[in-house]
């Protein structure tokens, strides 16, 4: 019997190595990889120049604390600021804690302006936001409520897209809007660049802040270094992980500096956030990410995986009935159970991750080649064809 918490159903596969698109389990088995850690390994695995800051900060620095300056975190702030919308950083340590500094910062901005009624914020269904009590309160998906008391007050939800619904709830105790513009865990459903729009003038309109939870589908995995890019909006405060540090724990929470100047000492903190090591990987990785040439290649990628994922729609009708997501945060519906089907590819040696609404989810490492979308795709073929092939009774 593990040692662990028994919160996760882990199946038994272990991996000894991983190098670049692949994993190799301790039984020695190469599993081609389009799942990255749930959109983490951005990178790929083993990436030499990932390895090497690490090696080097590590022998140099690993942590002090953020009583002091921490020039490697001053200078991937000023990195972060430079390509973004945003004029502020806080570091984390995950993406969860990055939506919680998200929450705390709009709440704290009315609060410093006067407004302390300002507490409500409009989330959506199908979200996903981290499982701290702030953010399964955000997500509101009662899955992951129960069991732990009263929801923590203040958020309200919609449907996605309901732009009216929306329209209607938004008010004086409004705080901000708080969306992921690609769900991932709710079933990869891209926001329309309109419904993003609208959403970007309501807040406008009544004062409320924009929040994105861009933690996986932010930093170059939609075709785009982050998805709102798409609608040509703007958000007042992001939050962003997953890819930021390819594997090291690490987040971020970005903000204009109207919205972040409240947050004065006192008000926040974190023990790790932003310490040497992880801003010394995180450095490289935004190198590589905004390299010329990587987020397009990102974009073509997308476009070919999309192109996969209607042949198989065509091919497979009655296994496919719906594609979703943006370049490279993917999924297609399927009738057969998704989590059942995860496995049978999982013995086929391709890994993939299961979201809601029976979703086949694809988060490929975002330097995933053409041939390996081949590949992948002709496994997913043949793992058809063999369902079909026992459901008939020809196995």
């Amino acid at each position: 019997m593990s040692a662990l918490y028994g919160t996760y159903a882990r199946t038994d596969v272990a991996f000894a190595r991983g190098e670049g698109m692949r994993l190799f389990s301790t039984e020695g088995d190469a599993y081609l990889d389009f799942m990255a850690g749930i959109g983490v390994t951005a990178l790929g695995h083993s990436d030499p120049e990932v390895a090497g800051a690490l090696k080097a900060q590590a022998e140099k620095l690993w942590h002090v604390s953020n009583v002091f300056k921490i020039p490697e975190a001053e200078k991937l702030a000023e990195r972060l600021v430079a390509e973004t919308f945003a004029d502020s950083v806080f570091f984390t340590n995950s993406g969860a804690e990055a939506v919680e500094c998200a929450i705390k910062t709009a709440r704290h901005h009315h609060f410093a302006n006067g407004h302390p009624e300002r507490t409500e914020i409009i989330a959506f269904t199908g979200s996903f936001h981290g499982r701290t009590l702030g953010t399964i309160a955000a997500g509101g998906n009662p899955a992951y409520l129960e069991g732990f008391g009263e929801p923590l007050a203040g958020f309200v939800h919609f449907k996605p897209g309901d732009l009216k619904a929306v329209a209607e709830k938004i008010g004086p105790n409004t705080a901000a809007i708080l969306i992921e513009p690609v769900q991932g865990e709710g079933g990869v459903t891209a926001m329309s660049d309109s419904f993003l729009r609208g959403l970007r003038k309501l807040c406008d309109d009544h004062g409320a802040l924009l929040i994105l939870d861009e933690v996986q589908c932010g930093y170059g995995r939609t075709g785009k270094f982050f998805a709102h890019e798409w609608a040509g909006i703007t958000p007042d405060i992001m939050a962003v992980a997953k890819a930021i540090a390819n594997g090291f724990p690490m987040g971020a929470c970005l903000a204009t500096a109207e919205v972040a100047k409240s947050m004065v000492p006192g008000t926040h903190g974190s023990t790790y956030g932003g310490n040497p090591m992880a801003c010394a990987v995180a450095s490289v990785v935004l190198d590589k990410v905004l390299a010329p040439g990587f987020i397009e290649h990102v974009e073509e990628m997308g476009k070919k995986l999309n192109r996969h994922m209607q042949q198989m729609m065509q091919k497979y009708p009655h296994y496919v009935t719906e594609v979703r997501g943006r370049g490279l945060i993917a999924g297609m519906k399927i009738t057969p159970p998704v989590r059942d089907f995860v496995a049978r590819l999982r013995d086929n040696k391709l890994l993939t991750v299961a979201a809601s609404d029976n979703v086949l989810r694809f988060l490929p490492p975002l330097i995933v080649t053409e041939a390996e979308i081949d590949e992948a795709f002709a496994i997913i073929s043949t793992t058809f064809d063999e369902l079909a092939a026992e459901q008939t009774g020809e196995a």
